[in-house]
């Protein structure tokens, strides 16, 4: 949960200070610090990730399926490279100015929603394949991880803002593993 809450949030500063459609330019690397906070706390959540997989994939058992396990695996390390390569340019990016902040700008959209958000989508289909094969979690979150996934997949292009949706699916990953530990009770708490 503090994973898609810690990314969550960057995504968020990031998107305020990349206005989708805005001309080039250096204006937004000068007019705020929300680059710099979101490269800040993008280590932590790139920890927690790590994490989250380790409980997802602790939860296979005897379960595991070697070829999916590692795509699920190697999508997931992949994507948070990516997104750690793109918090670094944009920390960079604070102290550029001219040609250098325009190839950067357009380095950070490219590097977040086009490889970066289809890594994650790919992490989620061998996810979902996984839960699909084993009955480890319940359908209805195999069909809708398989729709975000191909939606991320097919519009990444289209907003910047769909990047949000791959921690939100985290976020209901884990309150759905967090019911079934026992750690939280979802139907007693009304959600």
């Amino acid at each position: 949960m503090l994973f898609a809450l810690l990314f969550g949030t960057s995504l968020v500063l990031i998107r305020i200070s990349l206005p989708e459609g805005a001309a080039p330019g250096m204006q937004w690397t000068q007019s705020d610090h929300s680059i710099r906070i979101a490269s800040l706390l993008m280590p932590f959540a790139g920890i927690l990730f790590l994490w989250f997989i380790g409980v997802v994939r602790d939860g296979f058992g005897g379960y595991e399926d070697k070829f999916f396990s590692s795509v699920f695996l190697g999508s997931g390390l992949l994507f948070l490279a990516m997104i750690f390569v793109t918090s670094a340019v944009g920390a960079a990016l604070t102290h550029s100015s001219g040609e250098t902040a325009d190839f950067g700008r357009v380095l950070l959209l490219t590097l977040s929603k086009t490889y970066a958000l289809r890594m994650a989508a790919v992490f989620m289909m061998s996810l979902a394949t996984i839960w699909l094969k084993t009955g480890l979690m319940p359908r209805w979150l195999v069909i809708v991880t398989y729709l975000v996934a191909v939606g991320c997949i097919l519009a990444s292009e289209i907003t910047m803002w769909l990047t949000l949706a791959f921690p939100t699916w985290v976020l209901v990953v884990s309150l759905l593993l967090l019911s079934r530990a026992g750690v939280i009770d979802l139907e007693r708490d009304g959600r």
